[in-house]
């Protein structure tokens, strides 16, 4: 399997056009695989492999040793989403889940990529946005608190520029979504507010991708998804701490989508202990004879 090979699958999704619909939905998307650790391997090789961001395989095996993992060793891996709650169109990045997707309304087909973000005193700003530039082999424009560090003002293209080869900048026109020379930062919460994408990932998002194409960034640790009738909840940490409280929230949302009365509620609550990030079914979608 070549490096972020689930990643460049596309997966079919199929929303419900009214609640009544829901049975025939399909918005949870990939499945889970298997993985036996090969000699010299790391989490993060194995994260690369498969599309995923470091923090997605870290947070599933904390008992593993991350750079020396034993060889032999077989791993589950969570290559397996809810779609998230957005227009389904153009480019949707969900800050909690260190994940950008990206949607093709006319063939119904999604890509989905892990993604760096913001660090707490950088966040990346939330919003509706469009691209609004292209460009290959992007200078960086050092921030006056890290020239000292990099010796430049203006880095040139290449092997030590942050922003790697591919720059598709925003109409906020501070931040973009572009490569980088660090693929440890996939997964985690260091940059300075742009978004980051593997080398692999960002070379084939930036041909997908159109001046003006819609790009939303959105905040919810906490998605329900559909499938084969059955109702999905994935819960990822309050990594901004946003949200005053998550069971709450989470319950808010079960009220707005209609399905409080649907779901084991102690499941629920299991998964937002957990808040591993994998999906995990709660409950059952209602007949649409059901008269609850």
């Amino acid at each position: 399997m070549t490096a972020g090979s689930a990643a460049a699958r596309s997966y079919q999704y199929h929303l419900a056009a009214t609640k009544e619909d829901r049975s025939q939905a399909k918005t949870v998307i990939g499945a889970l695989r298997q993985h036996t650790i090969k000699p010299k391997e790391t989490l993060l090789d194995v994260a690369r492999i498969h599309g995923l961001g470091f923090h997605e395989i870290e947070t599933l095996y904390p008992g593993i040793e991350p750079w020396i993992p034993k060889a032999g060793t077989r791993l589950t891996i969570p290559t397996f989403w809810v779609l998230p709650p957005t227009k389904h169109q153009g480019i949707v990045v969900n800050i909690p889940e260190l994940r950008l997707y990206r949607f093709s309304r006319k063939t119904k087909m999604v890509r989905t990529y892990p993604v760096g973000i913001g660090d707490l005193e950088t966040e990346t700003p939330l919003g509706t946005y469009r691209v609004a530039r292209r460009d290959v082999d992007p200078e960086w424009k050092v921030p006056p608190d890290r020239r000292e560090k990099y010796g430049y003002e203006i880095m040139p293209p290449g092997p030590d520029n942050p922003l790697g080869k591919y720059w598709i900048g925003l109409s906020n026109r501070k931040y973009g979504i572009h490569g980088t020379n660090n693929a440890w930062s996939i997964g985690r919460s260091v940059s300075g507010g742009c978004i980051r994408l593997y080398p692999e990932h960002i070379s084939r998002l930036y041909k997908e991708v159109p001046i003006g194409t819609y790009v939303e960034i959105i905040y919810e640790p906490v998605k329900f998804g559909f499938w084969k009738e059955q109702i999905y909840i994935e819960v990822h940490p309050d990594l901004y701490g946003r949200i005053d409280d998550m069971e709450e929230h989470t319950m808010m949302l079960l009220d707005k989508i209609g399905l409080r009365d649907d779901v084991s509620i102690q499941k629920v609550k299991k998964a937002l202990e957990e808040q591993n990030g994998l999906p995990v079914a709660v409950g059952t979608l209602p007949k649409k004879d059901d008269k609850r």
